[in-house]
């Protein structure tokens, strides 16, 4: 149906005709009735096991595995001093609470930076390296499940820059910093990190990281981008030549590459979808590698789309969105996360209302491509963080002791999801029929015209304060 009789999913929040919190009360309620307990649900994640894949979608010991889950990239770097760790503890109670069950956080961080975990090439600060162990055992207290990530695209926490930097001190010819995905020397450093991490032995737990099941998911480099060769083929081949090392030292994980979504060369029809760039990655090829257990987008339309309309962000989202659960069900047949999304309090317009109706409107069109038995996991909003921690502040942080109405949300998306697993688990319909079918008219189709971007509108300052890892340009 055309887009002009169907609303989006802005419009329809703005309207007010039907609340996400409207919406889980009726089924709890429901649930409730038919013997199915939600919080019972909720702390599914808690069973042991590793998490696997099964066609599309994940399983955790045989049985569906949905999730809602956080990001925050900052729990190593703060956790190498012990006298900070109860923020660590602090945010994955506060996430326990809320329902959350998978946490994605940094397992790097390069250079000569006084937090640094590798110092130089194989050079480790073994009270960093504690500072992970730490994260990893607080998590397995808590039930988490992690994903951890071994390098980051941008120079912030060191990431390419660092790594073809030091090379070129120990007298490597190298003319830029996709030389990280090509020169030997470079990537004998990654790979180096790579086998030190997976091969560590927790010093919290005395269990090796390749053989806990905390651990959902190693995750290759966080947002890979190449100005090289924009078809993604340069970054396609060290997927393939990463991905094939990373399981020859560990066959229990699940790995993915990182990427924010940006489609290449293999299908140019969908080069319409990015937003309005490309940067050197394509989403078909590179997750078609068969390493590759499951697939990731990032979505901020505020940065790419910024001046533009909160209707016009909001349509980008859901074509972004769809096009994604589509080609990970039918092209690659793998599980998908939507692995960063939020909304920047930097924003001029921003209220706390509206950050709240843009990740209601995430979550429902998380919840409802699960419900109808599509490929998507779960989500991953950006980013939790506990009470003082302004320095690690970039405009995403949801600090839910401070932000009720967005701890609610996030604790209704959470049952929501882990109820969902259940009644899959169990063959049960979750929320009644003829409710399901009004949050489904209600929510409109998607079929909207792709907004055209101007790159050099997007936040230039934002940058590099958002984790170090948001180059929101080419």
């Amino acid at each position: 149906m055309h887009s002009e009789t169907r609303p989006t999913m802005a419009t329809y929040i703005k309207s007010g005709r039907l609340s996400w919190s409207a919406i889980f009360l009726a089924f709890v309620l429901y649930t409730s009735f038919s013997g199915c307990t939600c919080e019972a649900s909720v702390h599914k994640g808690k069973e042991g096991g590793f998490v696997q894949t099964k066609g599309t979608s994940f399983v955790l010991n045989g049985s569906p595995f949905l999730f809602n889950g956080f990001n925050a990239y900052w729990m190593m770097n703060v956790a190498s001093d012990p006298s900070e760790r109860y923020k660590v503890t602090q945010v994955l109670q506060d996430a326990t609470d809320a329902g959350l069950l998978v946490c994605r956080t940094w397992a790097f961080e390069d250079g000569t930076d006084g937090k640094a975990l590798q110092i130089s090439p194989g050079v480790y600060d073994e009270r960093v390296f504690q500072g992970l162990d730490f994260v990893v055992a607080q998590a397995r207290k808590y039930g988490l499940k992690l994903i951890l990530s071994f390098v980051n695209n941008y120079k912030d926490f060191g990431g390419r820059p660092q790594y073809v930097e030091w090379a070129r001190s120990s007298g490597v010819q190298l003319k830029s910093d996709d030389d990280f995905y090509t020169n030997p020397v470079v990537k004998g450093y990654y790979k180096n990190h790579v086998e030190r991490v997976i091969t560590r032995v927790n010093t919290i737990t005395k269990i090796p990281y390749k053989d806990d099941n905390t651990i959902m998911a190693w995750e290759l480099i966080n947002e890979p981008r190449c100005q090289l060769d924009y078809s993604g083929r340069m970054v396609n081949a060290w997927v393939q030549e990463m991905a094939t090392f990373v399981k020859s030292l560990d066959k229990h994980h699940l790995l993915e590459i990182g990427m924010e979504g940006f489609y290449g060369d293999t299908m140019p029809e969908r080069k319409q979808i990015n937003p309005g760039y490309q940067v050197g990655t394509d989403f078909i090829s590179n997750n078609l590698i068969r390493e590759i257990d499951f697939t990731t987008i990032h979505a901020y339309p505020d940065q790419w789309f910024s001046g533009q309309t909160e209707n016009s962000q909001m349509a980008f989202m859901q074509r972004w969105m769809s096009s994604h659960y589509d080609d990970s069900r039918n092209v690659l047949k793998k599980p998908l996360v939507i692995a960063e999304f939020g909304k920047s309090s930097k924003d001029s317009d921003y209220n706390i209302n509206i950050r709240n109706a843009y990740m209601n409107a995430v979550y429902r069109n998380i919840y409802m491509e699960a419900r109808s038995g599509g490929t998507v996991g779960g989500g991953l909003v950006w980013q939790l963080m506990a009470d003082g921690m302004g320095s690690y502040g970039d405009g995403y942080e949801i600090i839910l002791s401070e932000s009720p109405s967005t701890d609610s949300l996030i604790l209704q998306q959470s049952h929501a999801m882990t109820t969902l697993s259940q009644s899959l688990r169990t063959g049960a319909q979750n929320v009644p029929v003829n409710q399901a079918r009004e949050i489904e008219s209600d929510q409109g189709t998607g079929d909207h015209p792709l907004v055209a971007s101007d790159p050099q509108h997007r936040h230039a300052n934002h940058a590099h304060t958002r984790k170090g890892s948001r180059n929101a340009g080419p």
